[in-house]
């Protein structure tokens, strides 16, 4: 995989192009802003910028969603101009999440992704109840509710069942790890979200089974790239498996909303 043309790809497919369910996509000389249909967090997925017109951009949006009443999510990555935009962000009051790196890799049908069988406690999730479990176990895990997600995530399997898939490993009833797929509309990629075991049933390779059932279903609707947001305990199980690491990114989230 040539490091450069994926990026060039990512950045023109999922940051400036982006079409989110659930969110209108807005442009305008500086940043590619999507508001949230549904009273959520909106986000800025590209900007462009200098250190001269940058404090002035993020001042006018703050304001836009300020008039809103959705606070929202600047998504900064390391190629991003000005060098500074970060800091310039936590100076307005943005709280700057862990540093996390893009991982993308090519799809190849000779991946061992495709070779082995996969555990039979392995299954999709289509249904209400199991999207709840799932959140109830990111909650188990991570200390935090989990509400808002579990419920953009069934909106949109309703809305649209065959751009995201979901997946699940039990031990007998009990859910012990989850993960999820979307299938980006429009683009070369399919993104994969969550990744998630409980405690004591980790490193039994669930992680890896979860990786590789989401590949094979997005080689199977002919995706070229897979790519994922991955912690530095994620990064690397996925350099391990094949992705790459293209840059990193800062999730930076604005202030809480003054009534």
């Amino acid at each position: 995989m040539n490091k450069k043309n994926a990026l060039d790809i990512f950045h023109e497919q999922l940051r400036i192009k982006a079409a989110i369910p659930g969110y209108v996509r807005e442009e305008n000389e500086h940043v590619i802003r999507h508001v949230s249909q549904h009273n959520e967090e909106g986000f800025i997925s590209c900007s462009s910028l200098t250190l001269d017109n940058a404090e002035r951009a993020i001042e006018k949006e703050m304001a836009y969603f300020q008039s809103l009443g959705q606070r929202f999510e600047w998504k900064v990555y390391s190629y991003d101009q000005p060098d500074r935009l970060v800091d310039l962000l936590q100076s307005k009051g943005f709280t700057i999440d862990d540093r996390e790196a893009l991982m993308v890799m090519e799809i190849n049908h000779n991946h061992s992704f495709y070779n082995p069988s996969l555990p039979l406690r392995l299954k999709e999730i289509t249904e209400e109840a199991g999207v709840k479990q799932m959140m109830e176990l990111l909650t188990e895990v991570w200390g935090e509710s989990y509400t808002l997600l579990g419920n953009r995530l069934w909106r949109d399997k309703k809305n649209d069942p065959e751009t995201l898939f979901l997946y699940g490993i039990y031990d007998g009833e009990k859910l012990v790890s989850t993960a999820w797929m979307y299938l980006e509309k429009g683009t070369s990629f399919a993104s994969f979200w969550g990744g998630a075991t409980l405690m004591n049933h980790r490193g039994q390779g669930c992680y890896s089974a979860l990786l590789a059932v989401r590949a094979q279903k997005a080689h199977e609707r002919g995706y070229r790239f897979l790519t994922v947001d991955a912690s530095p305990m994620s990064q690397p199980i996925l350099e391990k498996n094949g992705f790459t690491c293209l840059a990193y990114s800062y999730g930076c989230l604005s202030p809480e909303i003054q009534n």
